[in-house]
């Protein structure tokens, strides 16, 4: 582990012994929190039994986080860079070049981190938690990840001439979303054609849909013997969708 640094008068300095005394017992807080998440789910979420099990009276734990909601707050954070390092790391190993394998590997870099984290998955992604309002000012950043690592595969791939429409044609756009997907466009300073981006909304959404499926066992039980299979068969469609070349799934 790195020594954590700040930035002071222009300078970066070491954290003080008390400073870091304070980030390992944050950092020990959210570990106590996931653990607290996966068994007894975010409503029921307590400051006080994970001041039980740090070994702490509850009073202690509220100098260094001040409610529930902002464990709920730090808990999405960690989760939320916790996948988008996952999914970071799995594009990286693709190459560069090859847009569809990128693709392909963010999916599937999502899927693993959900099946392995249910529980932080359904705080990201599942029913809000009663009287919660995540800080947007905190946590868009962290939550955007995904999504603008998928940007940019579809961009690359526009830009290298490898993303395409379909030979027979799309709906016309409506005025207003095709304002919206422009402003998208500009935001993002894209190469992609406000129907592609259009596309690639449906396929994040269907991704994140494919993996909330599995994860919630919305399926059914028994259903599907290999879902790893068709998780693959429907990124390999999504892919298309997005108009990215086609692989067959491994």
């Amino acid at each position: 582990m790195t020594e954590v640094q700040e930035t002071a008068a222009g300078l970066d300095r070491p954290l003080t012994p008390r400073q870091r005394a304070r980030t390992q017992t944050i950092a020990d807080i959210v570990r106590l929190g996931r653990q607290h998440l996966a068994t007894h789910g975010a409503a029921a979420l307590s400051l006080r039994a994970v001041a039980r099990d740090l070994g702490v009276v509850s009073s202690a734990v509220y100098r260094y986080v001040e409610s529930r909601d902002e464990l709920l707050t730090l808990l999405l954070i960690d989760a939320f860079g916790e996948l988008g390092d996952e999914v970071d790391a799995a594009v990286a190993q693709a190459p560069e070049v090859d847009h569809s394998a990128r693709f392909l590997a963010l999916g599937r870099a999502v899927r693993e981190w959900a099946l392995r984290e249910p529980a932080s998955y359904a705080l990201l992604f599942g029913s809000p938690v009663p009287g919660y309002n995540a800080p947007a000012e905190r946590t868009t950043g962290p939550g955007t990840r995904v999504i603008v690592s998928l940007i940019a595969i579809l961009d690359a791939a526009s830009r290298a001439g490898q993303l395409s429409l379909p030979a027979d044609g799309s709906p016309q756009l409506p005025p207003t979303l095709a304002a919206d997907l422009a402003a998208i466009r500009a935001e993002y300073g894209l190469d992609l054609p406000e129907e592609l981006v259009a596309r690639g909304v449906l396929v994040w959404s269907s991704l994140f849909g494919a993996v909330s499926f599995e994860v919630f066992n919305q399926y059914g039980p028994n259903t599907f013997k290999a879902p790893a299979e068709l998780f693959d068969h429907h990124l390999a469609v999504l892919a298309g969708v997005a108009g990215l070349p086609v692989r067959a799934s491994r």
